[in-house]
Order: structure tokens, then C-alpha cells, then sequence
């Protein structure tokens, strides 16, 4: 394991940790039936044990806040898996592509409730939410791969890899070949267009009215991101996403 990444001890969960997840686990097979609702919601709470009380202080918004806790909790194990991995032994490209094929296998075993998840916050009034946990699943990515960009790139990256994800999981639910093979093939085939941008954006940089107006771009994003922090925070209308 890299020193990029190595992540910190783990800490005892929370009454409101350990409730929220005895909720999602009780509720996954009525998701499976009656997706993100409060149908499942219901039976989750009957079932799980959890006191309604504090079922209520864990997940406020009731099943909505059960498929937030799902989504977060692949990307733990997306994380788990990456820091698992030789990926020094990879190739830049490679280990990008490891990270959302991590992230995609986290959920195999609940593709349905992965489904309907894609399903609730497809719709208009979710789709923020549904964005911030993309968002969050790249960023994820990147800072497991150490990333340590503080300009325009930070935001970039994460943009870009948003799309290969946001494609990916589509086509991967789709998917009914062996081995999700030809969700490898179309990851591949993304990432690869990934690297031609990139590839393009050193060509501009070479050439000194390219990296003038590329280095234009760096400090205007300076305002918004300090450097070495992530987004900055302390920006009037700052939602805790970018």
C-alpha cells in the first residue's frame, strides 16, 4: 500500500452510524421490490429493530437518505478495495480504471437497488443529490490515486471522471455479458478517450500562447480553491459540493 493510500484507523461507529446501517440492510430486498420509497422505508424500520425515534434522527428524509447511505457506503468499499491493490504496479490510466470497476463491483451483488437508485435520482428534483454523489464517488477516486492538482485540473478531473462514472454504471447495468466484459471494454474505451484530453492539454501547455491562457484559467480557479485544500469553503453560497 502507497502512502497516497493509507487511510486512518478506523473509529468505532456511532448509535446513529450503527442505526442507519441496520436500516439499509433491512431495507435492500424491499428495494429490490419497491425501490427508494417509503414502502421500504416502512418495512426497514418494522424489521431492522431500530427504535422509529431514532430511525428518524438517522435518516431524516426517511428512504431517500437510505439510498444516500447505500451509494456512500459502495464507495467505501471502492476505497477498501483500491487501498488493497498494487497500484503502483499500474499504469496511470490502469489505476483509474481499477478505481470505477472497483466502485461498479462494490454494487454487484445489489445491482437492482442500484437501479432503482439511477431511477430515483434521475428525477428532476433528485438530480442534484444524485449529482453530489457522483461527484463524491470521483473525487473518492482521485484522492485514493493521490491526487494532489490545487487549479483548474482539481475540478477537471473530477468533472471529466464524473461522465466515464455516470456512463460506466449505465452500461454496466445493461450489461448481461459474461463477467460485465463488455462494461470492461466500454470502461476502457472511456478512460482511453480520458487520456487523449489529457494528452491534448499537455500539447496546448507546450506551446507559450496555450499555457498562457491555460495558466489565465489556473488563477481564476485560485479564487475558488486555495491551494492544496480541496474547494474552498468560506465563499458566500457554498453548498459543500463544488
Amino acid at each position: 500500500m502507497t502512502e497516497a493510500t493509507e487511510t486512518a484507523p478506523e473509529t468505532e461507529p456511532t448509535p446513529i452510524e450503527t442505526a442507519r446501517a441496520s436500516l439499509l440492510d433491512a431495507a435492500l430486498i424491499h428495494v429490490t421490490f419497491d425501490g427508494w420509497s417509503p414502502a421500504a422505508w416502512k418495512a426497514a424500520v418494522a424489521e431492522s429493530g431500530v427504535d422509529p425515534s431514532l430511525a428518524a434522527e438517522a435518516c431524516p428524509r426517511g428512504a431517500l437518505d437510505l439510498a444516500v447511505a447505500f451509494h456512500k457506503a459502495g464507495d467505501a468499499r471502492m476505497v477498501a478495495a483500491m487501498g488493497d491493490a498494487d497500484l503502483e504496479a499500474m499504469r496511470y490510466s490502469e489505476r483509474v480504471a481499477f478505481g470505477v470497476r472497483a466502485r461498479l463491483e462494490a454494487a454487484t451483488r445489489d445491482r437492482e437497488a442500484v437501479r432503482r437508485g439511477a431511477t430515483l435520482f434521475s428525477l428532476p428534483h433528485m438530480a442534484p443529490e444524485g449529482s453530489r454523489l457522483i461527484w463524491g464517488t470521483a473525487d473518492a477516486i482521485w484522492t485514493t490515486l493521490g491526487d494532489t492538482s490545487n487549479d483548474l485540473n482539481w475540478y477537471t478531473k473530477r468533472a471529466i471522471l464524473s461522465g466515464v462514472y455516470s456512463s460506466t454504471l449505465l452500461f454496466w447495468l445493461g450489461d448481461d455479458t459474461d463477467g460485465f466484459q463488455a462494461t470492461w471494454a466500454f470502461l476502457d474505451r472511456r478512460i482511453d478517450d480520458v487520456m487523449r484530453i489529457e494528452k491534448v492539454k499537455g500539447q496546448i501547455r507546450k506551446n507559450p500562447i496555450g499555457r498562457a491562457m491555460m495558466d489565465l484559467q489556473d488563477r481564476a480557479f485560485s479564487f475558488v480553491k486555495a491551494p492544496g485544500t480541496g474547494p474552498r469553503t468560506d465563499l458566500p453560497g457554498y453548498s459543500g459540493q463544488p
